[in-house]
């Protein structure tokens, strides 16, 4: 960082990303403000400077002892350690240690009481939601949501007439046949523990999964317009059940909404959807696969006059972007669920659902709203609806 870059900072004042002190003495406070830009999305920690933005300078010899001091309580105060980096930087009231602190990538990040931190504006305070810790270990890949306990939905919950059909498809055995008991087989399919269904298990074989897990449907609904009105609509649906079923049924939901354009085809015939199938399936395979089962939420999908909608819970997880989902790159967020839809659902899991959805309908739009948490992808319409 050159010394205009650092006066152009401070100019900004304290945000998530930055903050300011004067000095420090204490490793396990330093531990503190590490943790909570760790847990977060990084930051820069300026010392040497006030909270009014007011630069006070440090002298070489505060420079050797708070370089040392970032090291100990980073090393030694933290859980698991981190590597911050330091920059002395030069500025006319005195020197500026800069220590930049990366995004976590083993959260949660704890202090050596075991207190996890987290950034709040430029704030910090104590991670206390389970939801909230349960991301973090979710983003470090150390859980995940489906594999989590459907409470209240056991073994006897399934539809074994489907699921048998499944095990013979797949296997080429009998259920029947085979020398495990079923909570067992469940349990080394990874699909329950001690007999409870975990939110895959349920999801993908119980015979009413909405029983217990009332918010993991899809809410679809069609309106005249280009805005949501809650006065009127065309039709409107809350489509539960297995994760097969609603997958065909929020595609029924899409397409009976949708125009049909005649293309090169006789004008006897009932022509094509305005949105080619294909990417339909792709959008909504990954919608109900990817979604963030820690978020209690429905995945919508809204048909509007000009466009579709289809806003899954959960923003892109780690540092996955729309370049990258647009570049064939993925983040298996659900791994049993991934792992099982591929002989469910149209869905390879290969990361190549997205290219196959834009090379078949290439003016689809993606919002990564990180702030509220969700993934939105809009599908304009070629021919616009009458509006009434």
């Amino acid at each position: 960082m050159e010394t205009s870059e650092l006066i152009e900072t401070i100019g900004r004042g304290e945000d998530s990303r930055h903050q300011f002190k004067e000095d420090f003495r204490n490793a396990d406070s330093l531990a503190a403000e590490i943790v909570a830009f760790s847990n977060t999305d990084g930051g820069q920690l300026l010392i040497g400077v006030s909270d009014s933005g007011q630069v006070t300078g440090l002298s070489a010899e505060d420079i050797g002892r708070l370089n040392q001091l970032v090291s100990n309580a980073a090393s030694q105060s933290v859980r698991p350690p981190i590597n911050p980096r330091t920059e002395n930087i030069a500025h006319p009231n005195g020197l500026v240690l800069v220590v930049t602190v990366p995004p976590g990538v083993s959260k949660p990040y704890q202090d050596k009481d075991g207190t996890i931190w987290v950034k709040s504006g430029a704030d910090k305070r104590r991670a206390t939601s389970r939801e909230e810790i349960q991301r973090m270990f979710q983003t470090a890949g150390l859980i995940h949501g489906d594999e989590l306990p459907a409470n209240g939905l056991s073994v006897g919950d399934l539809d074994l007439d489907y699921f048998s059909e499944f095990f013979q498809r797949e296997f080429e055995e009998s259920l029947e046949d085979q020398q495990l008991p079923l909570p067992k087989l469940m349990e080394n399919m990874n699909l329950a523990r001690e007999s409870v269904l975990n939110i895959a298990g349920a999801l993908l074989f119980a015979a009413r999964p909405q029983f217990r897990l009332p918010v993991f449907i899809v809410k679809a609904a069609c309106y005249p317009g280009n805005e949501i009105d809650d006065s009127q609509y065309l039709d409107s649906q809350d489509i539960t059940g297995k994760l097969a079923d609603v997958f065909q049924k929020s595609l029924g939901f899409v397409v009976r909404n949708l125009s049909r354009v005649q293309s090169n085809q006789s004008v006897n015939s009932t022509g094509e959807s305005e949105i080619p199938r294909i990417t339909l399936e792709e959008l909504l395979a990954n919608a109900l696969i990817h979604r963030d089962y820690f978020i209690s939420a429905p995945v919508r999908i809204f048909v509007f006059a000009n466009r579709v909608e289809i806003i899954s819970p959960g923003h892109l997880p780690n540092n996955l972007t729309i370049e990258n989902i647009k570049s064939g790159n993925s983040n298996i967020r659900n791994p049993i669920l991934a792992s099982f839809a591929a002989k469910l659902l149209p869905y390879r899991g290969l990361g190549s659902g997205i290219l196959r959805a834009i090379k078949a309908y290439p003016m689809i739009e993606f919002t990564d709203d990180r702030i509220g948490n969700q993934f939105k992808v809009t599908i304009p319409l070629n021919q616009a609806k009458p509006q009434s």
